[in-house]
């Protein structure tokens, strides 16, 4: 006999909220850091966008993959039956 569970799936919701915690963490530390590095480098005008673009981009990149090895939560799996 199946029985359908009316309960809530607890470990899935707290693994998307890490998830959507985790992007947001990693979305402002990047963003501080990148402005930070950039001020403290004097770059002004249209070079200080491209390099606060570039900056911004890897350290949010690496921030999620720092969250994604310390949390076990898949940033970037494709959804292929490999991934954990």
């Amino acid at each position: 006999m199946c029985e359908k569970k009316l309960g809530m799936d607890v470990p899935a919701i707290k693994k998307w909220i890490v998830f959507f915690i985790g992007i947001l963490v990693a979305i402002i530390t990047a963003d501080w850091i990148s402005n930070l590095i950039v001020t403290a480098a004097g770059i002004s005008g249209w070079s200080r966008f491209v390099v606060s673009f570039i900056l911004y981009a890897a350290l949010f990149f690496a921030i999620l993959y720092g969250i994604e090895r310390v949390t076990g939560i898949r940033f970037f799996g494709c959804g292929c039956s490999d991934d954990p």
